[in-house]
């Protein structure tokens, strides 16, 4: 009994720190942890170090903990974002049919754009699953609409470069949201890898905030010189798509 009596204890402890971390409004430190939980510092420590390697805690840039990438992995998977794709699934259907390319339906989750489904290309090439590819919001159309109608903050440091094409400045990155904006859709050329175009638009939700990015992306060859007419052609769905959105009450579209 004593040794079940203390498992209990620990994993009601560990349980405790996880609730403490995804409950606050900021990344918390580990003095501010050990402090909430009233644990030994050494405790703590195990504590923490065991919730990082399963996944449940992860820390950021500063060393602050924050919910770790399970919780990414199951928000990318279930609900709000469940109904979301159910009604896009139709639209993306039929994206998929009118370009042939390769249609996308990103959300975000935190700083990370998180691709929640796609509709493959008619073409072989072209097709791959991008569901579980992690790319940096700023090399991706998807990831640009977000920064456009900001519901994303633009990075405030140097960003990383994956091709020559790739925007890193974040004034630039913030002049390119504005053509996008005045456009309405986003497009990368070559900015994620060399040969690869995607263009993406926004859809809004019930409140009218941003709350996915809708895209197709495929070869620079068969989509340079289409850009305005999927471009249009994106904006219709999304639009439509909106609406529907906006006649779901909260709790059954996305909140």
């Amino acid at each position: 009994m004593p040794e079940a009596s203390t498992g209990t204890q620990a994993v009601d402890r560990a349980a405790a720190l996880v609730s403490t971390v995804v409950h606050a409004d900021a990344p918390l430190t580990f003095a501010d942890l050990q402090e909430a939980s009233g644990l030994a510092k050494s405790t703590t420590s195990r504590m923490l170090a065991a919730l990082e390697r399963g996944g449940l805690l992860e820390r950021d840039a500063g060393g602050s903990y924050v919910a770790g990438s399970l919780f990414w992995l199951y928000a990318a998977r279930h609900d709000p974002w469940e109904e979301l794709v159910r009604l896009a699934r139709p639209a993306m259907e039929r994206i998929g049919e009118e370009t042939s390319e390769t249609v996308h339906l990103s959300v975000t989750r935190g700083d990370r754009v998180v691709q929640v489904a796609q509709v493959d290309s008619r073409y072989l090439l072209g097709t791959r699953d991008w569901t579980e590819v992690d790319v940096p919001p700023h090399t991706s159309a998807l990831g640009k609409v977000f920064y456009a109608w900001d519901a994303l903050p633009i990075p405030p440091g140097p960003l990383a470069a994956l091709t020559e094409n790739t925007i890193t400045d974040p004034d630039a990155l913030a002049r390119d949201g504005r053509r996008t904006r005045s456009r309405g859709w986003a497009v990368t050329d070559g900015e994620l890898e060399i040969g690869l175009t995607g263009i993406a638009v926004p859809v809004h939700g019930p409140r009218g905030d941003v709350v996915a990015a809708l895209g197709v992306s495929g070869p620079t060859t068969r989509l340079e010189d289409r850009l305005d007419e999927l471009g249009t052609n994106l904006s219709s769905h999304a639009t439509q798509l909106s609406t529907l959105l906006r006649g779901r009450a909260p709790k059954e579209g996305v909140a």
